[in-house]
């Protein structure tokens, strides 16, 4: 059946997982997800090496709370290579659940199903949906247009309603919502719950550097362009006066180096690692080279609050 709440999948208050975001999402902020009634989730690609990720997951581990609920995001595909020591880390720590990205999940749902944790997959459309449902995971992330960072080309009206009438399994709605309405809306189309990240960017307890906060803020939604320079898939950053200068289309060089046989995944790999910098870079310092990562819902974001205060946006026509 695919008509859980999210709410009764993870047992939270709310049917909310405040997305694991690259280099914003941290341990702080899913502890205080977790304490506002709703999932956080950590990728665990923002971790460098796996004695650090083991760290942050233990952390999360001992600060389990009733009504809140933690996961993790692996990167799926090659150009993962610490994907294997990721999932063993998620075994031993047991997170409530594993959301997987950019590749085949079905190596693991095998591993974690029978742990108890639940697998949720990214999908931008119904063939990804298909497969996940084949590989028996648990619920579907819908990636919509509107989301932030990597997204799908469709709208949540149209691919929540198609994703419910072609798989049997929950569908979460992830892109676009920053207030209580959103998170109805999607609720009204179908979804199960929602995933919110862009909303979360500036919150007290992030990590990125003030500026950045500042231009999640002072930025909109007609702001937000896509570009494929950064990790080689469509990708939403906010247009900066640095991010004009380089444009977001690929240069005739990147785009012959992509459609070559020999070549595509090499440069794939390394289009991934160049652009995971560049972003890491500007997360965490001041520079002129300003590519931060973001979706249209940062026009709900009005100033740097406590995480716990977004929750109550989110969620207040509930209460």
């Amino acid at each position: 059946m695919n008509n859980p709440s999210l709410s009764e999948i993870l047992n939270i208050k709310h049917p909310i997982i405040m997305a694991p975001m690259f280099l914003v999402t941290n341990t702080k902020m899913v502890k205080e997800a977790m304490k506002a009634g709703i999932a956080g989730a950590i990728p665990a690609h923002n971790f460098r090496t796996i004695e650090g990720f083991e760290l942050a997951l233990q952390e999360l581990e001992q600060a389990k709370t009733e009504g809140g609920a933690w996961g993790v995001n692996l990167i799926v595909n090659r150009s993962n290579p610490l994907l294997n020591e990721q999932l063993l880390a998620c075994l031993r720590h047991q997170p409530d659940f594993v959301i997987t990205s950019l590749g085949d999940p079905s190596g693991i749902v095998e591993s974690c199903k029978p742990e108890g944790i639940k697998v949720f997959c990214d999908v931008i459309d119904s063939k990804h949906a298909r497969k996940a449902e084949e590989a028996l995971a648990d619920a579907l992330i819908a990636v919509n247009n509107q989301a932030g960072g990597h997204l799908g080309p469709y709208s949540p009206e149209e691919l929540i309603p198609t994703l419910k009438s072609e798989t049997n399994l929950p569908v979460i709605s992830a892109g676009g919502v920053g207030d209580s309405e959103g998170v109805q809306r999607m609720l009204n189309l179908g979804a199960c719950g929602v995933s919110i990240g862009s909303p979360f960017i500036a919150c007290e307890e992030s990590p990125v550097s003030a500026e950045y906060k500042k231009a999640v803020i002072d930025y909109g939604s007609g702001d937000i362009v896509t570009t494929k320079k950064l990790s080689g898939v469509s990708c939403t950053i906010i247009k900066t006066p640095y991010v004009e200068k380089i444009g977001t289309e690929r240069n005739l060089l990147e785009t012959l180096s992509h459609s070559l046989p020999f070549l595509k995944k090499t440069i794939k790999t390394l289009t991934f690692y160049r652009g995971m910098s560049a972003l890491r870079k500007a997360a965490f310092s001041a520079t002129y080279k300003t590519v931060w990562c973001a979706g249209p819902s940062i026009d709900y974001v009005k100033a740097i609050v406590p995480l716990r205060d977004i929750v109550v946006q989110l969620t207040k026509s509930a209460e």
